[in-house]
Parts: C-alpha cells; sequence; structure tokens
C-alpha cells in the first residue's frame, strides 16, 4: 500500500534528519513512494552535507547548505541517543555518570534545541516538523523510574518543542511542530532490552507517524503524541 500525505499539499519538500537510522531509513522509503512528495533531503552524520547533533557547528552549516531548497513542508528529527559504548540506561540513582549524562543530554535535548533554532526558519508557514521524542520523557507516566538520562533528557526535549511551537505559532500560527512517541521499534536503540521482543518493524512504525502528522491541525502543536495518535500528558 502506498502511502500518501495529504496535509502537506503537492509537491511538498520533506528534509530528514538522521535518516541513517531505521526510523530515518523507513521515513525516506515511505515518502519516496509518496506520489504528492516532490523532494527528499536527507542528513545525518555520513551524508554528503554531514550533520552530527554533537557538533553544533555542523547543524548550523547544514541548515545554510540546504536553506536554498526551502521551504520545506515537512521536516523529520528521528534521532536518539540510549545506548552506546560507554553509556547505559541506569537502574539506580548510584550509577548516574556525569560523562554519560552529557552525552545523552547533547544527543536527546541540546542538539534537537540546535535543530529547531536552524531549520524552523526553513519550514513552509503551513508545514510541519516532527521531533522523535519518548513516552518515558513524560513525568507524569513514570511509574517505573531508572533510566535517569534518558527520561530526564526526553523530558527537556519536550519542553524545549513545547516553548519552541510556543513562539512559532505567533508568526506562524497554521505550521505545526509536534513532538512524537515512536513505541518500541525494531532497531540498535531497542536491541538490547527486553521491550524489544515485542518491537514493530521500522517501515510499520515510521507509517503510523506519518499518519499522526498528517491528521495533525495546527491546534495541536507543541504537544506530545504516540504512534497511535493520542496525545501523552506531561
Amino acid at each position: 500500500m502506498t502511502l500518501r500525505m495529504h496535509s502537506l499539499g503537492r509537491n511538498y519538500r520533506a528534509l530528514i534528519i538522521g535518516s541513517s537510522g531505521a526510523l530515518g531509513q523507513a521515513f525516506c522509503q515511505h515518502l519516496r513512494s509518496d506520489p504528492n512528495c516532490a523532494l527528499i533531503n536527507e542528513l545525518g552524520r555520513s551524508t554528503a552535507i554531514p550533520l552530527d547533533l554533537e557538533e553544533p557547528d555542523s547543524i548550523s552549516a547544514a541548515a545554510a547548505s540546504l536553506s536554498s531548497s526551502a521551504p520545506y513542508q515537512l521536516i523529520l528529527l528521528a534521532t536518539g541517543l540510549l545506548h552506546r559504548e560507554g553509556v547505559e540506561p541506569e537502574k539506580s540513582l548510584k550509577t548516574i555518570n556525569p560523562d554519560a549524562l552529557q552525552s545523552v543530554f547533547q544527543v536527546n535535548a541540546l542538539g534537537p534545541a540546535i535543530v529547531m533554532r536552524e531549520f524552523l526558519p526553513l519550514l513552509d508557514t503551513h508545514g510541519a516538523m516532527a521531533v522523535m521524542s519518548a513516552r518515558v520523557g513524560s513525568i507524569s507516566d513514570n511509574r517505573l523510574g531508572g533510566w535517569y538520562a534518558y527520561r530526564a533528557s526526553k523530558a527537556a526535549l519536550n519542553m524545549l518543542i513545547k516553548t519552541a511551537a510556543i513562539e512559532h505559532a505567533r508568526r506562524h500560527p497554521n505550521a505545526r511542530l509536534l513532538s512524537l512517541h515512536p513505541g518500541t521499534v525494531q532497531s540498535d536503540l531497542s536491541h538490547p532490552f527486553r521491550g524489544a521482543r515485542a518491537a514493530r518493524p521500522a517501515k510499520q512504525a515510521a507509517a503510523e507517524l506519518l499518519s499522526v502528522i498528517d491528521h495533525s491541525s495546527p491546534n495541536d502543536s507543541g504537544g506530545l503524541f504516540a504512534y497511535d495518535g493520542k496525545r501523552i500528558e506531561w
């Protein structure tokens, strides 16, 4: 089944940041098959124009390089850090490591803040920008504890998105800036963990998230939504 986005108009331009990840690749696959999509630009650490969330200057440079293709009707930030060498989700407060905490915040909150600063000006006045967040960033939904850095960084990301959405709406009331919870997706991020057994294919998750974006309205801007379209409270 071919996915078709309806809310972005015909010949819309899309920009995928984090296009090499499982979700990023799946987003690109769907958008390439959409007859309404006229252009897809991809950004990541290894793309022709590199963008690395841990190198803020690369974010600014990438935005400047792609400004000639603006405005974009769709911008997706499909990145996140839960674990890598030297970074593991904390099971208790005593295992918090300052270096790991800084790394997680850089990728999950600080880098995305610079992305919004640089790329929101390239968004069409009726366009949508969506950032991959996580349900565990909801303070009211936290019932299990643990995962300090990941939870806190996603909570910070949600606040950054909410605040940016309020500011952006003052000049562009018809645009949408959304925080999205993809759920557990089959990817390197989820692979080592128990929940990975119930993970959904990235292509399915990407289609669900694109549908959420397509059915959203400017009134939803600044909100956190799950892959099934349900709003998640802060």
